[in-house]
């Protein structure tokens, strides 16, 4: 990518970044203003920042309206899901249920569709074409989609207000980081 004029870098979750790509900005940064903004800096930008070679601001308070999230970990255990999603339906809320393995997922949703019957349950992940995601996402966004298995696709970005459960399986399988975006990405209501 080349910039006519670039005066300002607005980096977020700069832990995305490889060190390539961390050169070529490092290369841009002598002649331009950059903001780094994350929720789970990495431990050389916090280092940084704490030995002041860069300037740190911390927001402190939650967007207005926002609770705490309970955060639980548990064994595997079907009773727990289907109690957790039953409650949250019964608020006319939705489920993130975060099932990380493409091969399987179809039949991981068959098995939440199961174990509550009466929930509208898909299936969203990055191979998918653009138009069936974005179909899927949109069912979801009006509300005719219940629970959605899926990928962590979901820790890009997406904001469903009414998403007020993920569950996430096999949780030991992804980074601390990681799970810190994803559990960002649920409000208590």
């Amino acid at each position: 990518m080349r910039f006519k004029d670039l005066g300002l870098l607005i980096i977020d979750e700069e832990h995305r970044f490889g060190v390539k790509d961390k050169e070529k900005i490092k290369e841009m940064k002598n002649n331009i203003d950059v903001l780094s903004m994350t929720a789970t800096p990495i431990p050389r930008t916090l280092y940084m920042s704490i030995v002041g070679v860069r300037d740190m601001s911390v927001i402190y308070e939650p967007p207005q309206d926002r609770k705490p999230v309970k955060t639980y970990v548990l064994e595997y255990d079907e009773e727990v899901i289907k109690e957790a999603i039953t409650r949250e339906l019964e608020r006319h809320g939705q489920v993130f249920y975060l099932y990380n393995m493409v091969e399987g997922i179809e039949k991981k949703t068959e098995q939440v569709q199961k174990m509550v019957p009466e929930a509208r349950v898909a299936y969203a992940h990055g191979q998918m074409s653009g138009q069936e995601l974005e179909n899927i996402m949109m069912d979801f966004i009006n509300k005719e989609i219940d629970v959605i298995v899926c990928t962590t696709i979901l820790e890009s970005g997406i904001d469903i207000p009414n998403a007020n459960t993920i569950i996430v399986e096999n949780a030991d399988r992804l980074g601390l980081a990681q799970l810190y975006q994803i559990r960002g990405r649920v409000r208590k209501k």
